[in-house]
């Protein structure tokens, strides 16, 4: 198959892919392996497939150092929802400060469940007026750079050519 010769050449998105299909089939010892080649090859979104993995202990045994430690990794490769999870995690051990940080920058990033958790922790008064304005500012702004004609016109064609009308 196509995609194993993709993962003997080192592919990093093909192999966290393969490891992407064994998880879904339940087989958490083999996805582990290929997630974690593919974070050693320099996939972000394995790094967060990992820390999901020591999260909530599937195929290993829970170990938040792990955990954040790939999170980390993902950060700095851009992965908004690394962002936003180690910010849930910041603050459950009570660094609510750094917590709205990694929302803040989460959102800036155009992630939608940042912007939904600064909101709930504005209305708490945990999030100043002055960081919300400034996060909504930046979330549109990311979210406006992702539009164009071109994924209009492809999302259009793709729900009118779904057959309940959806991208599902």
């Amino acid at each position: 198959e196509m995609m194993m010769k993709r993962i003997e050449a080192n592919d990093p998105k093909a192999t966290r892919e393969w490891g992407r299909r064994q998880y879904d089939k339940g087989d958490y010892s083999s996805a582990f392996e290929y997630f974690t080649r593919a974070a050693e090859l320099g996939d972000v979104e394995a790094h967060y497939k990992l820390a999901c993995m020591y999260n909530y202990e599937h195929g290993v045994e829970k170990d938040m150092g792990k955990k954040i430690c790939h999170l980390e990794e993902a950060i700095i490769g851009g992965h908004p929802a690394a962002r936003y999870n180690l910010g849930v995690f910041e603050f459950q051990t009570g660094n609510s400060e750094r917590a709205v940080k990694h929302w803040i920058i989460a959102a800036s990033q155009g992630d939608d469940q940042s912007i939904k958790l600064l909101l709930k922790k504005f209305r708490r008064g945990i999030v100043s007026k002055d960081d919300l304005a400034a996060a909504l500012r930046a979330h549109k702004a990311a979210v406006d750079a992702t539009k164009s004609p071109q994924r209009e016109a492809a999302e259009a064609y793709w729900i009118s050519s779904s057959p309940k009308g959806t991208l599902d």
